[in-house]
């Protein structure tokens, strides 16, 4: 079922949340574990991100630096698919993106997606790898998420890349995207940056997944420039749990967004990571329960790698 298509039906707040690949050669399993404890909340949808190669440099014996390509987290299609059959009841979201693809393998992996059942997808720019500054977009590829969604609506109407194709079947993607609270790093300011926003959803963009701020200000108030600008369509608000006293520097420096001064606060009494991975799990009730009054459609909770707090979250709020 289409992501719009649950949240029309729901008489309540949902509950859904992301997932991190494994890192190459490790198993399955440890997705599995992330999932079965919180499957007792109804989640209704998981989200499968997706990771471009990156380059690295390895030393040779004689000193020179030898020039690797390497995908660190693979799977993402697989991942989907297992979730998809494992898991009967749930939607599996896949992340789509602009880097490391060209148009045509575009097509492809959405050829995959449409082959196993799987009709929502989450359609992003991506982020530069490490070893670059900016993004720079492959030669046949995508530069912004905008001409992917566009893409995709092409496909969602029987238009593929090959305009000889005859009587081409049309594929059924719910398509979301990112939208960033207190704006993306590469925007001068949020109306700036409003504007792409609008681009995408023009593009057939049916609803939008937020960035994970821990102000629920910032999400109320991005959601009135959101309507303000005629964008309409379901805002999901995205949250991840303060994990550790360190999460203070990381989090702003890694995703570019503010902590609130009285979290800073009670992070910095911490007398330990422990204390601090309870205090994201009481800030986290305080901001899904405040979310869930406003009505929001769903609460979305960024996992990376751990689901223990996620589940202490959602036995708070979600719990039957």
């Amino acid at each position: 079922m289409k992501i719009t298509d649950l949240i029309k039906k729901a008489d309540k707040t949902l509950f859904s949340f992301e997932l991190l690949p494994p890192l190459k050669g490790h198993s399955i399993s440890s997705i599995y574990r992330t999932i079965d404890p919180l499957l007792e909340y109804n989640p209704s949808f998981i989200n499968v991100t997706y990771h471009q190669e990156e380059v690295i440099y390895k030393k040779r014996e004689n000193g020179l630096l030898e020039k690797k390509t390497v995908r660190k987290r693979p799977g993402t299609v697989a991942i989907s698919a297992a979730i998809k059959y494992k898991y009967p009841g749930v939607e599996v979201v896949p992340h789509i993106i602009c880097g490391g693809f060209t148009r045509e393998e575009t097509e492809y992996a959405l050829i995959d997606f449409s082959y196993l059942g799987i009709d929502n997808v989450l359609a992003l720019r991506g982020d530069a790898p490490k070893n670059q500054r900016t993004f720079i977009p492959e030669k046949e590829g995508h530069a912004h998420a905008d001409t992917l969604v566009a893409q995709i609506t092409d496909m969602n109407r029987g238009k593929f890349l090959d305009n000889e194709l005859l009587n081409a079947f049309s594929t059924n993607f719910c398509v979301g995207v990112a939208g960033y609270p207190e704006k993306h790093i590469e925007s001068p300011n949020l109306a700036y940056d409003m504007k792409y926003l609008k681009g995408k959803i023009d593009a057939g963009a049916e609803y939008i997944i937020t960035q994970m701020f821990y102000d629920n200000r910032k999400y109320f108030d991005f959601l009135e420039a959101c309507r303000r600008e005629g964008i309409n369509v379901p805002v999901i608000p995205g949250l991840k749990p303060i994990c550790s006293i360190r999460d203070i520097n990381v989090l702003p420096q890694v995703f570019f967004i503010d902590i609130p001064e009285e979290l800073v606060k009670r992070l910095t009494a911490c007398k330990s990571n422990e204390d601090a991975f309870k205090v994201g799990i009481e800030w986290g009730i305080m901001q899904s329960e405040e979310l869930i009054r406003s009505g929001v459609p769903v609460v979305h909770y960024f996992t990376v790698g751990i689901s223990e707090n996620i589940r202490q979250i959602a036995c708070a709020v979600f719990k039957s």
